[in-house]
């Protein structure tokens, strides 16, 4: 049982779709105008392309897949993605009637990345920011809700993983606490200097795992605790994505 719930957990871990309850990849784009007028973003015809190669002769549209999407208003663009291709482009339509193609730009090789757009009269040009803005990932709306998210599924499965080996109910406090420590870390530091979101959860669990151990000695042994945090990642992140990708389209 206890291997089969470990392969589960490292194939898991490989797939980009669990990513819901970590940060996702994310692109800022600050429009700069060098038209006579400044003409009104379209939300609704405007779209971000996923890129191949630098030519862009494989690509694909961004499109709406949960939280992942090119999100517009009047005056400026975002984009959220579980996985950006190598490459990018932006078609953005706008008010005066044309719909103007940027040039293809390389993909952010890290979380967040900022873009500077430069609005021609008939085209547009991206290029990365020579200056990015200080971002804090903790005061967007997914973070807490991810957090709400993981409290509610990794209690629920140490309530029941403790209930099957006849442990405390205590140790739920450790589980808590834990994740009030993991989570902010993972959002926070770990977001700023790790590209893959699979190297995040294998933190989580081995840094759970120990914790879950020092708190609990007498009740816990470190197989026992380790058992414990991957059974509890395992239920948060799979029902936690699953939620998530539901409730996505809501947030933003």
């Amino acid at each position: 049982m206890k291997k089969l719930l470990l392969l589960f957990a490292f194939l898991l871990a490989l797939t980009p779709a669990w990513s819901g309850v970590f940060p996702k990849p994310e692109m800022d784009f600050d429009f700069v105008y060098q038209t006579e007028q400044t003409p009104v973003i379209l939300p609704d015809t405007s779209e971000q392309i996923q890129c191949e190669d630098n030519q862009c002769i494989q690509s694909k549209p961004l499109g709406i897949y949960g939280i992942q999407k090119l999100y517009c208003q009047a005056d400026g663009c975002f984009s959220i993605a579980y996985k950006y291709s190598p490459y990018q482009k932006l078609i953005i339509d706008f008010s005066d009637g044309v719909k103007r193609e940027s040039n293809v730009f390389p993909a952010p090789d890290r979380l967040r990345d900022s873009f500077t757009v430069v609005v021609r009269d008939h085209d547009l040009h991206v290029e990365r920011a020579a200056q990015q803005e200080a971002y804090n990932p903790l005061l967007r709306i997914d973070a807490w809700l991810s957090l709400l998210i993981i409290l509610i599924t990794e209690v629920l499965a140490a309530f029941a993983y403790l209930t099957y080996t006849e442990k405390s109910y205590r140790v739920i406090y450790s589980v808590v606490i834990a994740n009030l420590i993991t989570m902010p870390l993972a959002w926070q530091v770990l977001g700023n200097v790790v590209t893959e979101t699979a190297l995040m959860w294998f933190f989580c669990v081995i840094v759970e795992a120990l914790f879950f151990w020092l708190c609990n000695r007498k009740q816990l042994s470190l197989r026992n605790a380790a058992a414990l945090s991957v059974a509890v990642n395992v239920t948060s992140y799979s029902i936690g994505t699953m939620i998530s990708f539901l409730i996505a389209p809501y947030l933003f």
